[in-house]
């Protein structure tokens, strides 16, 4: 365990708060206390996650009483990818029953003639129709009777469901029959999710998507925040929110539909953080885990999107512009069946782990970063891990004789395979969608980001890679340093030439009561809430919107957007307002201040610590080992080198050089850069 202290002038001192992020290989601990701050590393445990966290958490703080604990879960997502959630029902409107399975009819394979589509979550036996109907601006067509609702209810508890979804017609634009029925479902005893709580928005398959994708993982969440609760003794428990920002466990539970991307959110926002406070506040946040590599692009600003689809499950609610993809350290090769060498999405895991590990067999990332001398067996997790390296040797030469190439040739093929997968993931978010990477710093993280982030940097032509201070928690202080972070929507569907003043006024006043509301029940003042007023609007005929915020000129500003991110706009189109929606933010008071130099003097010898073999370019050479603690603001460190600290180590290629800038990031210019 490594220790660093911050502080400040004018720092008021706060109660110990701890980040916890949970991975498919590691889970990550940070903890700040007043002016101190400590981190950690466990194994996770798959099998039961809170195990990994109660142990990390005992070993940072014996009585957690008073303390805060700020969580970045996986729970969600993994319930939703392994199809482990809750048997859930589903009631909506008679006729459209299997809503879930036509859903838009689209091919996300078109060419692949044995294609299956994943099941619904909801299967058809639990899909019960309601007769009742309301028109598309919520008038009352066909009533809703309470003999309806008990006839309803009878079936749904016959099912046995554990838990319950409600989505009907139309409830978006008038919430009455939903809330009849929320009322009389309360005699089930099981949770229930409503449409209009989870997603007040038009477009009926992902409205009712979203509402069954909360329903089927609040049982799990709850289950698992409740254990974990009961463990802290005493402790706040607070989840980080997919779309960057935190809310208690108890309002988790009851929209968990919200976590379906927690762990990685905290990532881009401690990431973002970092590069803004040295300089950059145009980042592609770059995390390669243990299990998969995550990026995004932060344009001077945290990106956020409403069109995500996990699992095959489309779901409708504010989260990180986050692309991913199965590339991480723990990634295992393997020959395809024609031959060819393809590197994940498998992955080795905690358990069995890289051969490295001890215990795994197969070839992984981290095994062939270890054989090319890129990894110092000794000093992995500051030296609490020691690797194997006669049990890597033995699968590295295994491989290759599969491949019948060189152990180098092995490797090194490896490494462009995984790096080629990331490659294409970062000009998912960047190049495709009309940004030049060059015009962006690379923030590289996680536990195994800063050994890759300079050959990601030369095959894109970035300039500058920024490696933070411990790169590989930097998730789990993303959470800490986040805010509370609640957001509302609700459907309007009207011409903009038919939405005053006052009428957004309204709209947006509704929205501000439950936002303010939300800010109180978890602990914020009212002076420390802000708040953010936007639109979701189109042209008049168009399927999709654009985010922009409500201001005076809207109108203006929405076809400037449009050409910006279309390449064509038409000033002289009528527009449509389809969402008000509103962002409240509240202050959690967390604050971090790096430390003054850790040691004096700029003499890169000083740092040295050892020597190792690398292949590099094409042979092996002897390359300097540095330890990252001892290097103050003002060290130039020349490559081929490796930077060893204890959550990551960074690979220093032959034609960089890397310096420490005043906030003790590692900044790394290639040559040509």
């Amino acid at each position: 365990m490594w220790h660093a202290r911050h502080g400040g002038d004018n720092i008021p001192v706060m109660a110990i708060k701890i980040g916890v992020d949970t991975g498919g290989t590691f889970s990550d601990f940070m903890r700040m206390d007043g002016d101190r701050l400590v981190i950690h590393k466990v194994l996770s445990t798959p099998d039961n996650p809170a195990r990994a966290v109660l142990q990390g958490l005992r070993h940072l703080q014996s009585d957690l009483a008073g303390a805060e604990v700020v969580h970045g879960s996986t729970v969600a997502t993994n319930a939703l990818l392994e199809r482990k959630g809750a048997p859930t029902a589903l009631i909506t409107t008679h006729g459209f029953e299997d809503i879930l399975e036509i859903g838009r009819q689209t091919r996300p394979h078109l060419y692949d003639p044995f294609v299956q589509k994943p099941p619904p979550l909801v299967p058809a036996r639990w899909r019960f129709g309601v007769v009742e109907r309301l028109a598309y601006n919520g008038e009352v067509l066909t009533p809703l009777s309470m003999a309806e609702i008990e006839r309803v209810l009878a079936r749904v508890r016959r099912s046995g469901a554990q838990s319950l979804a409600i989505c009907l017609l139309h409830a978006y634009a008038n919430p009455q029959h939903e809330i009849m029925l929320l009322d009389a479902a309360t005699q089930l005893g099981i949770p229930i999710s409503a449409s209009h709580q989870i997603l007040p928005e038009f477009r009926e398959y992902e409205r009712c998507s979203t509402t069954v994708v909360n329903a089927y993982l609040r049982p799990i969440m709850q289950r698992y925040l409740a254990t974990l609760a009961t463990e802290l003794r005493g402790a706040r428990l607070s989840v980080m929110r997919s779309n960057g920002g935190v809310m208690s466990a108890a309002r988790a539970h009851q929209e968990a539909v919200h976590t379906v991307l927690s762990g990685p959110a905290g990532g881009v926002v401690g990431a973002f953080h970092v590069a803004c406070a040295a300089g950059y506040k145009r980042a592609i946040t770059f995390d390669m885990g243990g299990t998969s590599t995550d990026v995004a692009l932060c344009d001077e600003q945290l990106r956020t999107t409403s069109e995500t689809i996990v699992a095959g499950c489309p779901v409708k609610v504010p989260v990180l512009d986050i692309h991913t993809v199965g590339a991480g350290g723990g990634s295992l090769a393997y020959l395809d069946a024609g031959g060819a060498l393809r590197v994940g999405p498998q992955s080795a895991g905690a358990d069995p782990g890289p051969a490295c590990y001890g215990t795994g067999t197969g070839m992984t990332v981290t095994d062939a970063n270890l054989y090319l001398g890129r990894l110092h067996p000794e000093w992995f997790l500051g030296g609490e891990m020691r690797l194997d390296v006669a049990r890597t040797q033995e699968a590295v030469e295994d491989f290759a004789r599969q491949l019948r190439l060189t152990p180098e040739a092995t490797c090194e093929g490896i490494l462009e395979v995984v790096n080629a997968n990331m490659e294409g993931a970062i000009r998912v978010i960047s190049v495709e969608r009309g940004h030049d990477p060059r015009e962006f710093a690379l923030v590289a993280f996680g536990g195994a980001g800063s050994m890759h982030a300079a050959d990601l940097a030369r095959r894109l032509s970035i300039p500058t890679v920024l490696v933070p201070a411990h790169p590989g928690i930097l998730s789990a202080f993303g959470m800490l340093i986040t805010d509370y972070v609640q957001e509302y929507a609700q459907t309007v569907l009207v011409p903009s030439a038919e939405f005053p003043t006052e009428r957004a006024t309204q709209a947006f006043r509704e929205l501000e009561t439950r936002g303010l509301q939300t800010m109180r029940d978890e602990g914020v003042a009212p002076q420390d809430v802000q708040i953010s007023r936007l639109l979701d609007m189109c042209y008049v005929g168009q399927s999709f919107e654009l985010q922009v915020p409500y201001t005076p000129r809207y109108i203006d500003d929405f076809h400037e957007r449009h050409e910006r991110r279309y390449g064509y706009a038409d000033s002289s189109r009528p527009t449509q307002v389809v969402n008000v929606r509103m962002r409240v933010v509240g202050g959690s008071g967390a604050a971090y201040h790096m430390p003054s130099a850790q040691t004096q003097g700029a003499d890169p010898q000083a740092a040295q610590v050892d020597t190792l073999r690398m292949y590099v370019e094409g042979a092996w050479r002897q390359a300097p080992v540095y330890a990252r603690q001892r290097l103050s603001p003002g060290y130039r460190v020349p490559g081929p080198a490796l930077i060893t600290e204890y959550s990551a180590t960074t690979v220093v290629p032959a034609t960089a050089v890397v310096h420490v800038d005043p906030q003790h990031n590692l900044v790394l210019r290639l040559a040509s850069a």
